[in-house]
């Protein structure tokens, strides 16, 4: 019962991947093309220059600065928010309005 489903189901599936590949212009690529670019062995494709030292390009710094600039701008924005919990709302109210009744609102142990 089961294999005759399983059959059944895969039936059109080999036959529609069949008439696929003989339609070689409904076949699509994302990066336009087939291509393959072999490895090089260096990262990025990139080969060092002959003194050692490896020029930056113009987009790099700006890069840099954009980047940790940013994590160091959120890290002082996430530093300094003003805390609006619920809890603390809560505690200030409650503190108000212990007060304003005259009552004690902080734990003092008794001393023995």
């Amino acid at each position: 019962m089961i294999r005759a489903g399983l059959t059944s189901l895969s039936r059109p599936i080999t036959a529609s991947a069949s008439s696929s590949s003989r339609l070689a212009v409904s076949k699509r690529f994302a990066s336009h093309g087939p291509s393959y670019n072999p490895p090089s062995g260096y990262l990025f494709g990139e080969r060092p220059p002959k003194d050692g030292k490896r020029v930056k390009e113009t987009w790099e710094n700006i890069y840099y600065v954009g980047m940790f600039g940013g994590m160091a701008l959120a890290a002082v924005i996430i530093a300094y928010k003003p805390d609006t919990s619920i809890q603390t709302w809560a505690l200030k109210e409650a503190r108000a309005r212990l007060d304003a009744k005259g009552e004690e609102w902080e734990y003092k142990p008794k001393s023995a």
